[in-house]
């Protein structure tokens, strides 16, 4: 049996969540992969050339911030460190003093921040795919972020960008840490883990369920 991390509770459900819960993202017809910032050459990448690249599948748990988790999710599609390396590297150069790297969703300008070494671990994937199905729009379609050594709010869903920068961008108010690990307990910027922990859990979290089982959006 997987073991929790610190503060977590699994739960059987996986639901859609976040704080852009109620933006519909806006998907353009032709699907393209922004990549900029600190870069010498900023460029596309086409999904097709995404569809390119070798498969991955993995079982990996997703842990919420706010201190539910769901364990054993399946997920598919390819490793962000082979796109940096295939893709990224040689088309884009990032600059070596870019040491971040900004995911950033369709969905009302959310975006997320990990340092480019924990972004270029094998586990972390830009995934098409949930359990075996195409991702639906409430879990990040049509494409996402699994980074399972981070908190959720690193899985950055309706991936449109991939930026380059050389220091963590921050968040919104004290939500975003520059890495985010679980393991750690990285909840926040600032304050102590166990402090967002029982914050989140006696606080946010019966609000949030009850708000996202209101906008539950299952296509």
């Amino acid at each position: 049996m997987t073991s929790l991390p610190p503060g977590q509770r699994a739960i059987g459900e996986f639901p859609r969540f976040g704080t852009q819960i109620r933006v519909r993202p806006v998907v353009p017809d032709r699907l393209v992969l922004r990549v900029g910032g600190d870069v010498e050459t900023p460029c596309e990448i086409d999904f097709a050339e995404l569809a390119a690249l070798p498969r991955v599948e993995q079982l990996s748990d997703f842990h919420c911030v706010v201190t539910w988790s769901r364990l054993g999710l399946r997920w598919s599609g390819v490793r962000f460190a082979d796109v940096f390396e295939r893709l990224i590297a040689s088309r884009a150069r990032p600059r070596a003093r870019a040491r971040y790297v900004i995911f950033r969703g369709f969905d009302g300008g959310f975006f997320c921040t990990l340092p480019l070494e924990d972004a270029l671990r094998p586990n972390v994937l830009l995934a098409d795919r949930l359990d075996g199905k195409p991702l639906t729009l409430g879990h990040g379609a049509p494409l996402r972020v699994v980074a399972p050594d981070h908190y959720g709010y690193k899985s950055c869903k309706h991936l449109a960008a991939i930026d380059f920068g050389e220091d963590s961008i921050r968040g919104v108010g004290l939500i975003q840490h520059p890495r985010g690990r679980v393991a750690a307990e990285e909840r926040g910027r600032v304050l102590p883990g166990w402090f967002y922990r029982v914050l989140n859990s006696r606080v946010l979290l019966p609000a949030l369920l009850a708000r996202f089982r209101k906008y539950q959006d299952p296509t």
